[in-house]
């Protein structure tokens, strides 16, 4: 063989091994960003989905709209009878906190309105989300600030700090069941007096909300019955509710008692009624 013929077969093997180098080069720098697109494919997926957790998390724990505070405060009075109104305590929702002290009084009397009742937490129905529609004035006496209206206060304050509703309910469930919530330290009375009330018509059996007029006065019966008092469930008559170490004897105001009350708060209820359709008042049977 030549020396020209072996030069360019030296050329062949060598042109042939860079060849090979540079597909493998290819190959190699193809994989690695293969690689790399899968990398940046997984963080992104992985993104939306805590993207749409979070933005679920937030939806659900979303803070409940105060009602204008004038507004509030009128209907947390309109709990109380008149002569208790001027100088009793309100305390109003700020939805970041919980309750604080709109007015402070000095009558011994605390009223407020409760925006996520804690009737949400009877009942084995699960409690996924916060409703903005429910409005529960209520008043309370010395004796039910350390016991029923410190869970609406709890309530209030762990929803503020973002707590999920069904995490919130078994806090509440779990307190009730450890005896954390104590029964009042003597008897007692809660007013709620105002012509509105809409809340868990039956919340041991179901979630179901409705609206209804009637004023009430009830009194701190700690593991009381309705055996034990004669007391008529679903009637104008006096009952034990939620019997227990919570429980309450209701008493129904009247007809009469009812319509002038009615009649007292038109103008406020008119205001509700234009914020949101589910707070007026039916025209006849007094509920949805």
């Amino acid at each position: 063989m030549s020396k020209v013929s072996q030069e360019m077969k030296g050329e062949t093997v060598v042109e042939k091994r860079t060849f090979t180098n540079k597909v493998s080069i290819r190959a190699n720098l193809m994989n690695v960003i293969f690689k790399m697109l899968i990398i940046i494919l997984a963080a992104a997926v992985l993104s939306v989905m805590a993207s749409a957790e979070d933005k679920q998390t937030r939806n659900v724990t979303s803070k409940i709209e105060p009602l204008p505070q004038d507004l509030e405060i009128q209907l947390a009075l309109s709990a109380l009878p008149a002569h208790l109104r001027d100088n009793a305590t309100v305390y109003i929702l700020n939805p970041d906190k919980g309750f604080e002290v709109g007015r402070k009084g000095r009558d011994g009397f605390y009223t407020f309105v409760v925006r996520t009742d804690e009737a949400a937490f009877r009942g084995s129905w699960p409690f996924t989300a916060y409703r903005d529609d429910i409005l529960v004035p209520i008043s309370f006496d010395k004796a039910g600030t350390g016991a029923q209206m410190r869970v609406m206060f709890d309530v209030a304050e762990m929803q503020a700090k973002g707590i999920p509703p069904g995490e919130l309910k078994r806090i509440i469930s779990d307190r009730y069941k450890t005896g954390h919530y104590k029964a009042p330290e003597r008897v007692g009375i809660s007013y709620m007096l105002s012509p509105i009330l809409r809340t868990y018509e039956n919340p041991d059996q179901s979630d179901h909300v409705g609206t209804i007029n009637l004023p009430h006065v009830m009194y701190y019966a700690p593991n009381v019955t309705n055996e034990d008092v004669g007391g008529k469930p679903m009637s104008m008559l006096p009952q034990v509710i939620i019997p227990g170490p919570h429980g309450y004897i209701i008493q129904p105001l009247g007809v009469s008692e009812r319509a002038a009350i009615n009649k007292e708060y038109e103008e406020m209820m008119a205001r509700l009624c234009n914020i949101k359709e589910v707070w007026c008042l039916p025209k006849e049977k007094g509920k949805y």
